[in-house]
């Protein structure tokens, strides 16, 4: 390789025993060692930060296992490559053996619904065996139909230890670096720097020293920062830290804390992340973490999507910030979260209880002969619009799945209910 290879492509392992970190799926006792040692590796896909070896891993993959090896990018691949890749794959393999070839797509949360469908025949047939990177949470970038065919494995950000060992074996093995006299007195700025990301890592220690004039090079901390002129925040809007931070600023609403909201807030729209994401975000927490505590909170939230929408960027970064600020500041309640939540689990324990009867409709005379409809009250035919009746399947009739929240609307909620129940299930004092 030439001097104008990075520095994290000249040491990119060739094999298993040269591959630094993700002990848990590739080390002694990992979950993907024993697959690859006998080569009957599965359909995968890899999900984990920018810069933790999921490229190299799958190189190593198909190297091991000793099968054709063909790669795509999503960022410029069509359905007609997939294609073209997928005929070739066909003829280079044998169809009836386990040799099958490796078929890599870089980034694959980047590609459409009708290009992650156009792999499925060649996963399902076994005319490749599929392994996909991303960065993005695959249970909601990668389709059901293909993420069914596929396992997927976690890649973890590297390690201070793995990260110290990746800058020593640079010095040592690299053809350049190891003709240079480099003394790694300070490493913390370069570690700070890569935010877990090998890649960057080694080739911004590649740039520090190169730098440097001919002699004893000493990497400290201060000549880090000086040649790299900032430490700027790390955001990777298509990566881990899209979903970190998100979560950072959806706990501080959550928790009342309008100054972590716009903190965090403004983390993202520095990083450039897509504001109709957050507003997105913030309908969520509107009825999952305020709901009936505060109506209105939903219509805010809707009407601040709306606005993003319409406006853009900048000014949109006002708008989430008036909403940001008021969800924080606004009473909170996940008991309609919580209510959802506990029909879904008794749906769930108890299966497909019969309709009673009375509420059944019953738009034919056979229907209305069998009972359909027969002792339902019409609420509106009743004082108050209300007439007690057993809403629930008779197995199931005395579960309480809503319980209003501890606010003063909710309150409200739950004095209605008791006045309008009375002595009946479930809202009763009895």
């Amino acid at each position: 390789m030439s001097i104008n290879t990075p520095l994290a492509e000249r040491l990119r392992p060739q094999n298993l025993d040269d591959y630094i970190s993700q002990n848990h799926l590739v080390g002694e006792h990992g979950s993907l060692t024993r697959h690859i040692k006998n080569g009957t590796v599965p359909s995968l896909i890899f999900w984990g930060p920018p810069g933790t070896g999921k490229t190299t891993l799958a190189q190593i993959i198909a190297q091991e296992s000793k099968r054709p090896f063909f790669t795509l990018s999503a960022i410029n691949s069509g359905v007609k490559d997939i294609r073209e890749v997928i005929n070739k794959a066909k003829t280079s393999g044998g169809l009836f053996t386990q040799k099958n070839p490796i078929l890599f797509i870089d980034e694959i949360h980047r590609f459409s619904k009708s290009q992650q469908d156009s792999l499925l025949g060649a996963v399902e047939k076994g005319w490749v065996t599929l392994i996909g990177a991303t960065t993005e949470n695959p249970s909601f970038e990668v389709i059901p139909a293909l993420l069914s065919r596929c396992q997927v494995y976690v890649l973890n950000a590297f390690a201070k230890a793995e990260l110290h060992q990746l800058l020593h074996h640079a010095i040592q093995k690299d053809d350049i670096l190891k003709n240079l006299s480099i003394e790694l007195i300070e490493s913390d700025a370069l570690l700070r720097i890569s935010g877990g990301d090998a890649r960057k890592l080694l080739n911004t220690f590649e740039l520090v020293v190169l730098s440097q004039p001919e002699g004893v090079i000493k990497v400290t901390n201060e000549m880090v920062l000086e040649q790299v002129k900032s430490n700027p925040a790390r955001y990777d809007k298509t990566g881990e830290q899209h979903y970190d931070i998100i979560s950072a600023f959806i706990k501080s609403i959550r928790g009342s804390d309008p100054n972590a909201a716009v903190y965090w807030l403004a983390r993202m729209i520095e990083g450039g992340e897509d504001v109709k994401f957050i507003a997105r975000r913030l309908i969520i927490l509107a009825s999952e973490d305020i709901g009936n505590a505060n109506p209105t909170a939903l219509i805010m939230a809707n009407n601040t999507f709306q606005a993003v929408s319409t406006v853009g960027m900048p000014e949109s970064r006002i708008i989430l910030s008036q909403c940001a600020i008021y969800l924080a500041t606004s009473l909170k309640s996940n008991a309609s979260y919580l209510a959802i939540g506990n029909a879904q689990k008794l749906v769930r324990e108890t299966g497909d209880l019969p309709v009673p009867l009375g509420l059944r409709n019953a738009p034919t005379t056979l229907m209305k002969d069998l009972g359909y409809g027969d002792d339902y009250k019409y609420a509106h035919d009743y004082p108050g619009n209300f007439a007690f009746y057993d809403f629930l399947p008779k197995e199931i009739s005395a579960t309480k799945l809503y319980e209003p929240g501890n606010n003063s609307r909710e309150q409200a909620q739950r004095d209605f209910l008791k006045r309008r129940w009375k002595d009946h299930y479930p809202y009763s004092d009895k």
